[in-house]
């Protein structure tokens, strides 16, 4: 097992031909983009965490009914810096790195006097994102990397900050119907306030500008102030519906007076995360066109999420599924001290992650009595009770359970949909299935061979696809028996049948997240 999490996998910057089984469609044109940790130690030090790795980003290219595989380590700042002075001296969630080891406590306090809220890494290892005709490598910090998305050559670096005053970012965008980017991230201690900020990057420039970055642009949407000034709130995603952006305050919290003396005390910056199990979770639901977040109070139990499914609205009512879990054990569970041969072991105590639908009602009449059912949806068991107060009790239904790394038919986001496509996890945070979930009749179809890890899985619809599940599967697989070749696997939507599967005799490495880039897309690429 450790072999598989803590190994440095080989880049492969030249396009190297799959063996096909089965039948591409002919259709498939395009690359699918995939985005992850590939490098865990540089010279003799390691770093401590999955999720710390250097970014390598992978492509499958579809063209003419034959696929190629290539990889490329992004070359950030943090790359460079490390293979330059062969050991990590830049720090990641999970690793504190000094870049002069011999540093004394003077120095050490000087650099906390200087940054209260630290450089962060330009390691983007989580997604892409595609803004205009760029594409970016993404995290959850301020910086994103522009990479070109046929080479996976490494273009500028992006700093937020210039354009948005916010710290943190999410590495998971909404797109609206004329590609315009919506986003999250977290302004701390801004001019006194920690708040909340979305913002919106147009799909295009003016014709005038058409040399500018579609960033300079960006708008400020709306800003939600956070409960805590030191202790806002962790969050990996939102939801969007046709009217409100769905954000949820969670009581899994980065700790401000931590993070600022981090470095001074040596500890890592994961260990400023921490999770509150007394208290609440709180909903906000901001209106798209006011600018504004519903008064009211909305809350439910305490819970940890990273991965928001979809939402949207019915009767009145903020329908959203998220994957959630009862605390955030998920994050240790991905320490390699753990990830060896007793992994299994290790793992046992893992929160088990559930996909759990959540209805809100925005409206209600003033004469509902205090403990009442203000749900109007008789397709749910999810509840909403009015409180003595007015706040608004919400006690979840749950969908499915064992599945991470949700993904939907993405003409469906933010309209009422039916299918999920998931990773399977079930007595480790490993996914060992591919889960197609029916939130209708909770019926599912599942995918799994042995030893095989599936990455999550990315829906591409036909070309002229009446159905919501009309369309391919589409998933790199990592294998842990060393006998068997890696290879992408092509699933019929519909019916979870294999298509076709390419092998490349090739190391691969277990991705995050990416997406297909369908060729149409890519054309200005070639300008």
């Amino acid at each position: 097992m450790e072999v598989i999490f803590g190994r440095n996998i080989e880049e492969h910057p030249e396009p190297i031909k799959a063996e096909v089984k089965g039948e591409i469609p002919n259709w498939l044109q395009g690359i699918l983009l995939r985005n992850g940790p590939g490098m865990h130690t540089v010279g003799e030090t390691r770093y401590n965490h999955w999720f710390d790795g250097l970014a390598l980003i992978h492509s499958f290219t579809f063209k003419n009914g034959e696929v190629y595989y290539r990889s490329k380590y992004l070359r950030s700042d943090t790359y460079n810096s490390n293979i330059e002075a062969n050991r990590i001296v830049v720090s990641e969630f999970g690793t504190m790195a000094y870049p002069d080891p011999c540093k004394n406590i003077f120095a050490k306090a000087f650099s906390y006097l200087s940054h209260i809220i630290p450089e962060f890494t330009d390691n983007c290892l989580i997604n892409i994102m595609k803004t205009g005709d760029e594409f970016y490598a993404t995290s959850e910090t301020n910086f994103i990397r522009k990479i070109n998305p046929q080479t996976l050559e490494t273009l500028e670096k992006v700093d937020y900050t210039k354009y948005v005053a916010v710290n943190l970012a999410t590495a998971h965008p909404h797109y609206d119907s004329a590609g315009n980017v919506l986003n999250m991230g977290t302004s701390i201690v801004g001019k006194g306030k920690t708040k909340y900020v979305v913002f919106k990057i147009p799909s295009s420039v003016p014709e005038e500008e058409k040399k500018k970055s579609c960033l300079k642009h960006l708008e400020v949407m709306c800003s939600v102030p956070s409960r805590s000034l030191l202790h806002p709130t962790y969050y990996h995603s939102f939801g969007v519906t046709e009217n409100y952006i769905v954000f949820i305050e969670q009581p899994f919290k980065l700790d401000i007076p931590k993070l600022a003396t981090a470095y001074f005390r040596g500890v890592n910056w994961a260990s400023c995360l921490s999770f509150h199990k007394d208290e609440k979770t709180w909903f906000h639901f901001i209106d798209k066109k006011t600018k504004k977040d519903i008064s009211a109070t909305f809350y439910t139990d305490a819970m940890v999420l990273f991965h928001h499914v979809n939402a949207y609205e019915e009767d009145g009512q903020v329908i959203f599924d998220v994957i959630c879990y009862a605390d955030s054990s998920l994050y240790e569970m991905f320490y390699l001290k753990y990830l060896n041969a007793e992994f299994k072991e290790n793992t046992k105590h893992f929160s088990l992650p559930a996909c759990k639908r959540f209805v809100v009602p925005l409206q209600w009449g003033e004469d509902a009595e205090i403990g009442s059912n203000l749900v109007r949806l008789p397709s749910t068991t999810a509840t909403a009770l009015k409180e003595s107060d007015g706040s608004i009790y919400c006690p979840p239904e749950t969908i499915y359970e064992g599945i991470e790394l949700p993904r939907i038919n993405y003409d469906y986001n933010g309209k009422k949909y039916r299918y999920i496509f998931a990773a399977g996890v079930q007595w480790s945070p490993v996914p060992t299935q591919i889960v197609k979930v029916d939130v209708l009749t909770k019926k599912s179809l599942t995918w799994r061979e042995e030893h095989c890890w599936p990455a999550e899985p990315t829906f591409v619809p036909y070309p002229h696809a009446k159905e919501e599940d009309d369309g391919i599967i589409l998933s790199s697989i990592v294998t842990s028996d060393p006998r068997k070749a890696p290879f992408l696997l092509i699933l019929d939507a519909k019916t979870f049948t294999e298509v076709a599967r390419a092998t490349v005799d090739v190391a691969l490495h277990l991705d995050l997240h990416g997406m297909f880039v369908p060729e149409k897309d890519l054309k200005s690429q070639e300008d």
